[in-house]
């Protein structure tokens, strides 16, 4: 068996680094044994591994954000003529890797983002390749182990292809790897195991709401199965058709093939929408390889083209009519995962540019104050219930918030979009703190807010059931409801004192994580006290403000309930700020700088639990200097 070593990495800016460090440890162990295989490993291998490793996992941790399983493994080679190599693994946990917009913030991320992890592996390895699950994704990479050894992959044995497809695609397709049209056993090959790969397709391609990752999946579907090379494009709306995705079983030629193809698309006739036809071989064997058949499909859904796959298989003379039928089914699957996908980014798109309305364009500068913003919000959005915002108030006075709104979706974006507008408003009124909350919290009750929340909750109830004509709202937003009236909020304002004086803070918080007060010698305290949630009681509440001044270096520090709440464990969950688990960090960041104990306190979230934040996620840090 070979030697193997694995180890999980947290999902954090220390993973890269550890990486790394197993990595050399794990050579360094299999050399100091003196394993026959490892006597080709030279620094130059160790230092090239280590590299990959490093860009893999920081890869899979900024867009992923899960954690890590690196697997390292050394290949002997064997008496078929292959070489010894290192084989390492680099697996997260979220297959769809849908990258978040993030909104403007003070706070730079410590992990680095090239971009250029996936060129490097393609430069320095071997052979390469990834493997997607249904839960998780999979970037492997070879090197040769015997010093100077430049063997092109083409060049490799066929022992060696055959491991390389036994290792990766007997994970994802069932049966065994065996290709279609290999061998006179295929008729059953195609009444079962089809059946198999068919449904493992749908399986992976069902809820992925990204193009270029269905065109992904569907090139390594097919190849090496059921093809040695495979190229997909994708239709746009300018009728000029993008190259998607290439794919060949011999890596070190998808990117010549990538050039060829895309100096001539394929365009198959109109009468075979949703039939594969025959295509003529490509004449440059340096990107194809040696002759045989190709095939082109156009990807048709809903009557519409959305693509097509052309794909190709050497050494055949003509592509079995049981394969052809295989092909076409694959490409109906593909065609549909695709026109999902489309409809979903146009939505997410619509979505998003609403939801960026929602956060202020800008955040004014306050005299004498450093401030840090920290904006998380859940999932793929950009704006969830959690928002923020510093404004000027007028005579002198610098107004802030951060605040949660009880719910989630279209329905609390609406109360998002109606309170900061109105906070404002009243700022520039010249009302003071608890006169602004006691009006928000009247103005959360009143008629225009239950009939804006209840259109939506129509809307969006119609778009997700297909139904058409005018909806009557579920319910009039009433306190029985449970539409996302109620707010929880940190309010405040600043006025300074002076320069080298600080600034004088007059607060309330309304059912929100209490505020808290660091001292440059380390001692926390909260700086207010806990009242009534806004929208609760339609009468007047009569919220109480507190006033205070920020000496320089005070820091004030809000956050919501996304950072006081985030679990880990299951059973018997325990949450952040359990034992006073956010004061405890915060005593720490003592002459830190606003953004400095913005980041200690995001990245101390991110280390508590296995998993992401499953709330959004939004802290204010107001310092005086």
């Amino acid at each position: 068996m070979a030697p193997t070593a694995r180890t999980r990495l947290p999902g954090n800016s220390l993973a890269p680094l550890a990486g790394r460090q197993f990595v050399r440890a794990a050579v360094a162990e299999w050399t100091a044994l003196a394993l026959p295989a490892a006597r080709g490993i030279t620094d130059r291998l160790t230092e090239d591994a280590v590299l990959l490793v490093s860009e893999l996992v920081t890869n899979a941790v900024v867009h992923a954000g899960t954690s890590v399983e690196l697997r390292c493994a050394l290949d002997g080679g064997g008496g078929d003529g292959r070489l010894s190599s290192l084989c390492v693994e680099v697996t997260d946990y979220h297959p769809a890797r849908v990258l978040r917009a993030r909104p403007p913030c003070d706070i730079d991320d410590e992990l680095p983002r090239t971009g250029h992890g996936l060129r490097l592996v393609a430069e320095c390895a071997e052979s390469w390749g990834t493997t997607y699950h249904r839960t998780s994704k999979t970037v492997w990479f070879r090197l040769p182990v015997v010093p100077g050894a430049q063997r092109p992959p083409e060049a490799a044995t066929a022992g060696d292809q055959a491991l390389l497809r036994d290792l990766r695609v007997a994970e994802i397709l069932a049966p065994a790897p065996r290709r279609a049209g290999d061998s006179p056993a295929d008729p059953d090959w195609i009444n079962h195991g089809a059946l198999s790969f068919l449904a493992e397709a749908s399986d992976l391609l069902a809820g992925q709401f990204d193009e270029d990752m269905v065109a992904s999946l569907a090139a390594q579907l097919l190849v090496p199965r059921l093809a040695d090379w495979c190229a997909v494009w994708l239709d746009t709306d300018g009728h000029v058709p993008r190259l998607s995705r290439v794919w060949h079983t011999s890596e070190s030629r998808i990117e010549t093939l990538r050039l060829t193809l895309e100096k001539d698309p394929p365009r198959p006739p109109a009468a075979a929408l949703g039939s594969a036809v025959s295509w003529p071989w490509p004449g440059e064997p340096g990107a194809y390889g040696p002759g045989g058949t190709a095939l082109a499909c156009r990807l048709v859904a809903g009557g519409r083209g959305v693509g097509t796959i052309l794909l190709g298989r050497a050494g055949l003379t003509r592509t079995p009519d049981e394969v052809v039928g295989l092909i076409e089914d694959f490409a109906r699957r593909v065609a549909l995962a695709l026109a999902s996908a489309r409809q979903y980014t146009r939505q997410l798109t619509t979505s998003q540019v609403l939801q960026r309305g929602l956060l202020p364009r800008s955040l004014a500068d306050i005299p004498g104050v450093e401030r840090a913003i920290v904006y998380e919000p859940r999932g793929d959005t950009c704006a969830g219930g959690d928002f923020y915002d510093v404004f000027a108030g007028g005579e002198g006075r610098w107004c802030f918030a951060l605040g949660d709104v009880c719910g989630s979706g279209p329905e609390a974006a609406v109360v998002t979009g109606l309170v900061r507008p109105w906070m404002r408003l009243l700022a520039k009124e010249g009302y003071g703190v608890g006169e602004v909350l006691d009006r928000l919290n009247r103005m959360l009750g009143e008629d225009a807010v239950e009939g804006a929340v209840g259109a939506v909750a129509a809307v969006a109830t119609a778009t997700e059931t297909g139904a058409a004509g005018p909806v009557e709202p579920p319910d009039d937003g009433g306190p029985d409801s449970g539409a996302p009236r109620f707010l929880s909020l940190v309010y405040g304002e600043l006025a300074p004192l002076g320069p080298g004086l600080g600034v004088r803070c007059t607060l309330a918080s309304a059912g929100h994580p209490l505020p808290l007060l660091l001292r440059p010698d380390g001692t926390v305290r909260p700086a207010a006290f806990s009242q009534m949630l806004l929208g609760v009681m339609e009468e007047d509440a009569g919220y109480v403000s507190e006033t205070f001044d920020l000496a320089p270096g005070d820091t004030l520090l809000c956050v919501t309930d996304g950072v006081t709440e985030h679990r880990r464990g299951s059973e018997l969950p325990e949450l952040f700020d359990d034992h006073d688990g956010l004061t405890t960090v915060l005593e720490g960041c003592a002459g830190l700088s606003a953004g400095g104990v913005a980041e200690r306190i995001r990245r101390a979230v991110h280390d508590f639990g296995t998993t992401p934040p499953d709330d959004d996620l939004a802290l204010l840090v107001l310092r005086a200097r």
